[in-house]
């Protein structure tokens, strides 16, 4: 009996880690900035906009598989590809866009897990205010880039097995406390665009938090890392699937936990720390430790690839292998945790930093799909695998919707 215990515990073992990619894309894209967009949208609208989420985790689906499937048949990841075939100018534009908004990125995601962090530990403090952001944010750095001093890809794998185990398991038991009518989640896929400046901005931000562009081009390097080659296409869609179907589950928990409490009062919610606030009164005070649980880990499963992606993406540029344990790698991941102190030293926004960033983020996608459109099309590059009609159909609509949210991205951001 035992035997047969500790054999499904192997399996299960060897099964999570042969889904190591999209570990670090679930854990990656479900962070502070997915939590802000969804509670943001679930309180403001209901279960409105559950249609531009669910087709954002189809595409991504659709486009996790292309980029690695690019990867895997030509064995190039994905940036210097793009400096290799269209030129060092347009390698340079997506490495500096991509740097830039995960830059921008991580101090929003810090800022907010520290003030989640302040607001629940108010009754734990004599002084009621619960632990400074500055603190927390030099206690969450610390373990991060301990984490990332000595580790590789299959520690990291394990690390954000973790995150995104606790976070997943908060979220959904938080959706089940507090879950509105189902009726209502069926009804948001089918409903259309609120006739709001504002919709389009949380629009923009969801669908740029869940298909940004960078967790491709991440991708691409993560699978040339394990080796994977022609005999793992199979695995790589499976691994595909699953991202993109607990990224949809996560999200819309999140988003159905602020429809089924916030909504039916008509109550907003600007941000995830307003969402800590006002759960308590509905939910009670175990649904609510419940949910703040899942929201730092979601920050910590979100940050801990954002201080390697610097280090990855310029390894992309030049066509290597990433190593974190170089002395420039390490400088570059400090110098994302140092920007994490901006908001405290400082002081800011870092609700609407988040939803500008992954607005940009939205923005700059288009760009990167069209690239890899014209690569997979190219038989001198890919041979024989290159997109078939029906891929191209499924590509080009993806593009298509990449390019009208982008539109919604800069209509929000402008508040049109």
């Amino acid at each position: 009996m035992k035997e047969n215990k500790d054999n499904i515990f192997k399996r299960l073992q060897l099964f999570i880690l042969a889904l190591g990619p999209g570990l670090f894309i679930i854990g990656y894209n479900i962070g502070t900035g997915s939590v802000t967009s969804m509670a943001s949208t679930g309180a403001a609208y209901g279960m409105m906009l559950a249609w531009p989420l669910l087709l954002s985790c189809i595409f991504t689906y659709i486009l996790i598989v292309v980029f690695g499937k690019y990867t895997i048949v030509t064995g190039d990841t994905v940036i210097y590809s793009y400096r290799r075939h269209f030129g060092k100018p347009m390698g340079m534009f997506v490495l500096i866009a991509l740097i830039f908004t995960e830059a921008v990125g991580s101090v929003g995601v810090m800022a907010i897990v520290t003030q989640v962090t302040q607001e629940w530990t108010r009754p734990l403090t004599s002084s009621g205010e619960g632990i400074d952001p500055l603190y927390s944010t030099i206690f969450y750095g610390a373990i991060l880039y301990a984490l990332l001093w000595n580790g590789k890809q299959r520690f990291f794998e394990k690390v954000l097995a973790i995150f995104v185990g606790v976070m997943g398991v908060s979220f959904i038991i938080t959706m089940i406390m507090v879950i509105p009518d189902p009726n209502e989640v069926i009804a948001g896929v089918f409903s259309g665009v609120p006739n709001e400046s504002g919709a389009f901005l949380l629009i923009a931000s969801m669908v740029g938090t869940t298909m940004g562009a960078v967790i491709y081009i991440v991708r691409s390097i993560l699978i040339k890392g394990k080796g994977w080659g022609i005999e793992q296409f199979r695995l790589e869609k499976r691994d595909a699937k699953v991202s993109a179907i607990v990224m949809f589950v996560l999200s819309i928990s999140v988003m159905a936990a602020a429809a089924g409490t916030m909504y039916p009062q008509g109550i907003k919610v600007d941000n995830a720390i307003d969402m800590v606030k006002l759960l308590e009164p509905f939910a009670g005070k175990f649904a609510l430790s419940i949910f703040v649980g899942g929201i730092l880990a979601a920050g910590l499963s979100s940050l801990f690839p954002h201080i390697m992606l610097a280090p990855m993406l310029i390894a992309d540029y030049k066509g290597e292998n990433p190593n974190f344990q170089t002395t420039t790698n390490r400088l570059i991941s400090l110098s994302y945790i140092l920007l994490s102190l901006l908001v405290p030293l400082f002081g800011g926004r870092p609700v609407f930093i988040m939803i500008i960033s992954q607005a940009l983020i939205a923005i700059v996608t288009p760009v990167i799909i069209l690239l890899m459109l014209l690569l997979m099309n190219r038989k001198s590059i890919v041979g024989n695998y290159a997109l078939t009609t029906g891929q191209n159909i499924m590509v080009g609509t993806t593009l298509t919707f990449s390019v009208v949210m982008a539109v919604f991205g800069i209509l929000g951001i402008f508040g049109i």
